[in-house]
């Protein structure tokens, strides 16, 4: 039985596509940080966690209320789990402002689900408390459990979110009202498409308004004035460019069978070949009983059965100037399977004759 395999076609029309600068590329200095966090979640049903780390911070929590347990008693919190805290601070978030927090057990907790965290702070990479986190936690697995013991669970059950579970407390520092200029970035660096960002800004803003400084940043004189800034950012943001085209690529993920090819692949003249062999071995276990009543053991002797089939598959000749077309019909033809198409690239790259970044995944 042949495998379906799928071809993905990448820009296969000419026609080329404008799009906006604020989908082409970023603002250097905006941009967002990242938030980590430990705490408590408590309230659970007996789905908590039993580490070391869990009952000395609940100790120490209770201790911050006036509350001390002996030592050697065990305060026995199976509704107590601990948890690391992690969000994402959007730029220019003001203090007051809420964001979202997601919240995943650090211990052996089973579920989180019904539990609510007690408040802790969130820092930021250089250690200063940018959040505070509190808020019941939302968990979107679930699990049932019989009598027998048998059991089912629906996706993760040991982490969940919580919406505007944060509330920040301090901002971060940002250079987009700063000096002369503002620096886009491209989200995928292109000498072309750099070049054509920086001649629709200098068209619309005059020469020497904006220039590329590399395939990725391209520098552009803007006002000092922070409102100005920000209504000269608006009209910039929203200028179509046509990105510069790619370079041929073929991309291949060897765990799913997935092949892409991009536009302007081309393959030299070669002459392929693909041929299929089969080899099925059975097993088969036969009993050998000793005639009549004579002296002798009943065995089991194995016996194999090996049968090989090889298929006659076509050869194919490509000729120059070999399109991308041309390449998915003969592949088709082929008949190849995810696999066999995966060996019949590499031996295309190997030999020289596939003009294309092989990439795989």
């Amino acid at each position: 039985m042949k495998k379906l395999l799928f071809i993905m076609l990448i820009g296969l029309s000419n026609l080329a596509v404008a799009d906006r600068i604020k989908d082409l590329a970023s603002v250097q200095g905006v941009r967002s940080n990242e938030l980590i966090g430990y705490g408590l979640v408590v309230g659970l049903d007996g789905t908590g966690d039993n580490a070391d780390f869990t009952e000395q911070t609940f100790r120490n929590m209770m201790e911050q209320f006036g509350i001390t347990i002996p030592e050697g008693e065990d305060p026995d919190i199976d509704n107590v789990a601990a948890v690391s805290i992690h969000a994402t601070l959007p730029a220019f978030a003001k203090p007051g402002q809420q964001i979202d927090i997601t919240v995943s057990s650090l211990g052996n907790a089973d579920s989180l689900r019904g539990g609510s965290l007690l408040l802790a702070p969130l820092r930021g990479a250089d250690g200063n408390i940018y959040a505070l986190a509190q808020g019941s936690v939302i968990v979107s697995g679930f699990g049932a459990e019989g009598e027998d013991g048998s059991s089912i669970k629906v996706n993760i059950q040991s982490a969940g979110r919580i919406p505007n579970g944060a509330t920040v407390e301090r901002s971060v520092p940002t250079s987009f009202s700063q000096g002369d200029h503002l620096t886009f970035n491209l989200h995928r660096a292109d000498f072309t498409t750099a070049k054509r960002m920086a001649e629709t800004i200098t068209d619309l803003l005059g020469p020497d308004s904006a220039y590329a400084l590399d395939a990725t940043s391209i520098r552009v004189t803007a006002p000092r004035d922070a409102n100005q800034r920000v209504s000269f950012l608006s009209v910039l943001e929203n200028l179509e460019v046509t990105p510069g085209e790619e370079s041929a690529k073929v991309i291949i993920n060897s765990r799913t069978g997935t092949i892409v090819v991009g536009q302007h692949v081309a393959i030299d003249p070669v002459a392929i070949t693909h041929g299929d062999l089969t080899v099925t071995i059975d097993n088969n276990l036969e009993v050998n009983q000793p005639e009549g009543f004579t002296a002798g053991e009943t065995v089991v002797v194995p016996d194999a059965e090996i049968d090989i089939e090889e298929e006659d598959q076509p050869m194919f000749l490509f000729g120059p100037a070999v399109t991308l077309n041309d390449i998915v019909n003969a592949v088709n033809e082929v008949g190849a399977a995810p696999g066999d198409l995966m060996a019949i690239l590499e031996a295309l790259k190997s030999a020289g004759a596939l003009k294309a970044e092989l990439i795989i995944i």
